[in-house]
């Protein structure tokens, strides 16, 4: 070990007390000593040989200890109970039925001849009138209703729905 090392574990049980007396919880204590040994390993290159490594691990503890007890009164601030966040926004439940609805719909217009998806998703997903829709797929208006009505008797027969 360094004497950089040598030091700062001698250290040890002094820190872990000051971390007991700032926190006055033993594992919020160990989570604070954690804490300081890693900020004062990774800024090692800070610390001068020859001053006082104490005065430094405190300051380090103390400013972690600050910086913690900042966090928590923020969370505190901004976090609410599990029971709170149930009731707020849209339900689950909600968007895994539709979502359960959606599938079932996709599933069912795969199952329609080619013409008929055609003509449902024209006019009844994407909302085209009759005219529009038989212009796109360059069939007679008459043609277009006949497939959508046998498309939709279709689709509700594959969703299990009466027409």
């Amino acid at each position: 070990m360094t004497q950089f090392e040598d030091e700062l574990v001698a250290l040890l049980p002094q820190l872990r007390r000051f971390a007991r007396s700032l926190s006055r919880n033993a594992a919020d204590a160990d989570d604070l000593c954690q804490v300081t040994v890693e900020k004062a390993l990774n800024g090692r290159g800070q610390w001068q040989s020859g001053t006082r490594m104490d005065s430094w691990m405190y300051r380090i503890m103390r400013n972690a200890w600050i910086d913690t007890a900042r966090a928590r009164s923020r969370a505190a601030q901004t976090f609410v109970g599990e029971e709170a966040g149930m009731s707020v926004g849209d339900r689950g439940d909600a968007a895994i039925e539709a979502r359960v609805e959606l599938t079932n719909v996709e599933a069912a217009m795969r199952q329609l001849p080619d013409e008929q998806r055609e003509a449902v998703a024209l006019v009844l997903v994407e909302g085209l009138a009759y005219k529009d829709a038989a212009a796109v797929l360059d069939i007679p208006m008459g043609t277009l209703t006949s497939r959508l009505v046998r498309g939709r008797q279709a689709l509700l027969a594959g969703l299990g729905e009466a027409a």
